[in-house]
């Protein structure tokens, strides 16, 4: 059974740091995409961050660029997000995203939830003022 399997979330404060990790089991995702979501309440999924298998191309959301950094770590079947610079619309549950299908390098659709097959229970992150 596949699981993918969030934490790292908690209480910021504006312009501190969290790391949020991705666990995932029941198969390797090494040739498959993967991302990061995010939801508040009464609000649509968004998309905040994606990576290539291998990790040779990163996607951002505009309000993440600069302040956040997706990696992977294919032999320990993890995936992470570094949040710099924290702002309270950051506030959201985070969730990790992996897609069942072998990358490939001409979709354009790895911005998009309906991209994802495989989702995590999600990660509280909130950040005060």
């Amino acid at each position: 059974q596949v699981q993918l399997v969030e934490s790292g979330g908690g209480l910021a404060q504006a312009g501190g740091s969290l790391r949020l990790s991705c666990a995932a089991s029941g198969r390797t995702f090494r040739d498959n995409a993967m991302g990061w979501f995010r939801q508040e309440p009464g609000k649509e999924r968004e998309f905040v961050a994606a990576i290539s298998a291998s990790g040779t191309k990163t996607w951002y959301a505009p309000s993440a660029k600069g302040r956040f950094t997706i990696s992977r770590d294919d032999a320990k079947n993890m995936m992470y997000l570094q949040m710099d610079s924290l702002k309270p619309e950051d506030t959201a549950v985070y969730l990790c995203a992996a897609d069942r299908d072998v990358y490939d390098a001409d979709n354009f659709f790895y911005t998009v939830s309906l991209q994802y097959d495989f989702w995590g229970q999600g990660t509280q992150v909130t950040v005060s003022s």
